[in-house]
This record gives structure tokens, sequence and C-alpha cells, in this order.
């Protein structure tokens, strides 16, 4: 039976990884599926994956009632999604929500979490990759609030 070792090989996220660290987080891996509108996480839930999104668009919504949930960033192919799975208390903080059919590979972060624990030079390697990430997203946010909110400030 084949693995995800050479689809996460060829992932950006993963580019220049040890052979041996990319052995580990296939064995942590899955493909998933998203109809239009399905819902890959909700805010607040326990947060035990995080998805590298093959096909498709997933969008995160925050909730900040009475408004309506405003979209916080549309994420396509080659697009990373959570990290709260590595971080206590380990809730997601958005939804994420398919927008179309979505075809992703989902990573069990409570497997990946007891690994980086067993492997501390493997868990310190990923979360480098993942701080990077959260610096991306956080910026595309500032970016993306200074449209929306830019002309009224």
């Amino acid at each position: 039976m084949p693995t995800l070792v050479p689809l996460l090989a060829r992932h950006s996220f993963f580019a220049g990884m040890e052979p041996r660290y990319l052995d580990l987080i296939a064995g942590c891996a899955a493909n998933a599926r998203y109809d239009p509108n399905d819902y890959l996480f909700h805010e607040g839930e326990q947060a035990t994956h995080f998805f590298i999104i093959r096909h498709g668009l997933v969008r995160l919504e925050l909730h900040a009632p009475p408004r309506k949930p405003l979209v916080i960033e549309t994420i396509g192919e080659g697009g990373v999604i959570g990290w709260s799975w590595l971080f206590p208390p380990y809730h997601w903080h958005f939804d994420g929500i398919a927008s179309e059919l979505t075809r992703a590979t989902m990573l069990d972060g409570t497997c990946l979490r007891v690994k980086c624990e067993d492997d501390h030079d493997f868990g310190y390697e990923l979360t480098k990759r993942f701080a990077h990430l959260i610096t991306e997203r956080l910026n595309a946010t500032r970016l993306h609030l200074l449209d929306v909110y830019g002309e009224n400030a």
C-alpha cells in the first residue's frame, strides 16, 4: 500500500525535511474529502488535525456577533490550514468551511504531538515551519483588515 510520503515530500511546507521526519508525518496522515459548505472544523472545538489542501478552497471565518461571519482568508491548493493542534489549549479559533469540493491531506495533530515529544529535534523542525506559517497568516490577515477597515480608520 503506497504511503503519503511522496506527496508530502513535494509540498513546499515540507521542502528539505529529512526523510525520516516525512515518514513520521506520513504515519499520522490520511486523505480527506469535503463537499461545498462542509466544515473541516468549528471555532471552539478541540483542534486535533491540520490540513494540506490538495484541491479546492477553504474559507476561514471569524464570528463576532451580531455581525455576520467575517472571512479572514481563503486557502486554496497547496495551502496549509491549522496550527491550533500544536499549542495549548488545542482549540480552533475560526471555522474552516469548504467553499467548493475540496480534497486534503489531513494530519493527526495528537499523533504528531506524541512524536514531537519523543523526538525534540523533529518537534523543533515542525514548530519552526509552523512559526513561519503563522507569521505569513498574521500578515495576510493584517493586510485584509486594512483593506476592509482602512478607509474608515
